[in-house]
């Protein structure tokens, strides 16, 4: 793996499936067959993920770091995309996160209320989170939030995940903290175990992740793409709606 000095990784080693497996299984309380260091690496702190360094705030909508063809972005995934926001909305904004990025709870933290409020709810812009998960704590709260029931479960989760990371995302106990808030979405303790000992889930997770980061150049997070331009980084409200601004008259 190599960063740059702002933190952001400019090259990835792919997440070992059977690290994974393990480890996810250890955060459901699932792994009692075995005693590896890997198997257990699940509850144990990650390091910190490669994430993009937070953009200065502006008023002035910043340069792209490139483009990706719109029609090859919105196909093809084996997760469904969830739509945030109206499925016709003209604008669509595509973030890359990983659920134990602190940049990425910054945004959802900072950003995301403007946001929905501005373009969301009135139909001026769409979003869809897609996972690219940096380490197996982050596959489990994605799965997570993929097993939560409801019409809007999986965008509470994910929102819920992102509010309460202090709790989870670099605790020791993180197999506690995440049942717990998996509790407060309605899972039990059987339905928590059984989501995190899905392997086609967690393959599908993973496969997000390599797709994003193979095809569309993703290497940090958040990333972002609005209407196939490519933004790194947690933007910040001023920024995000010069872009979405700049993109809406491009559209009329």
């Amino acid at each position: 793996m190599t960063r740059t000095t702002n933190g952001a990784r400019r090259r990835l080693h792919p997440l070992a499936a059977s690290v994974i497996t393990a480890a996810v299984l250890a955060l459901a309380g699932c792994s009692d067959e075995t005693s590896s260091p890997t198997a257990a690496a699940g509850d144990t702190p990650p390091t910190m993920p490669a994430q993009a360094a937070p953009a200065a705030p502006a008023s002035v909508a910043p340069a792209p770091d490139g483009e990706v063809d719109v029609a090859a972005l919105m196909s093809g995934q084996v997760l469904p995309d969830v739509v945030i926001g109206r499925p016709n909305a003209p604008i669509t904004i595509v973030e890359y996160a990983s659920m134990t990025c602190d940049h990425c709870a910054a945004f959802h933290e900072k950003t995301y209320p403007s946001l929905k409020r501005d373009y969301l709810d009135t139909g001026k812009a769409k979003l869809i989170v897609r996972e690219f998960p940096f380490d197996p704590r982050a596959v489990a709260a994605f799965m997570l939030a993929r097993c939560t029931p409801g019409e809007n479960g999986r965008t509470a989760m994910v929102d819920t995940l992102f509010y309460q990371s202090e709790s989870w995302a670099h605790a020791e106990n993180a197999s506690e903290k995440l049942l717990a808030v998996a509790k407060m979405a309605g899972m039990t303790n059987d339905t928590f175990k059984a989501c995190l000992s899905d392997n086609e889930l967690q393959s599908k997770v993973v496969a997000t992740k390599d797709r994003g980061e193979n095809e569309f150049g993703v290497d940090s997070t958040p990333t972002f793409f609005i209407d196939g331009k490519k933004y790194r980084g947690a933007l910040p409200p001023e920024q995000m709606a010069a872009i979405l601004d700049l993109s809406k008259v491009s559209t009329n």
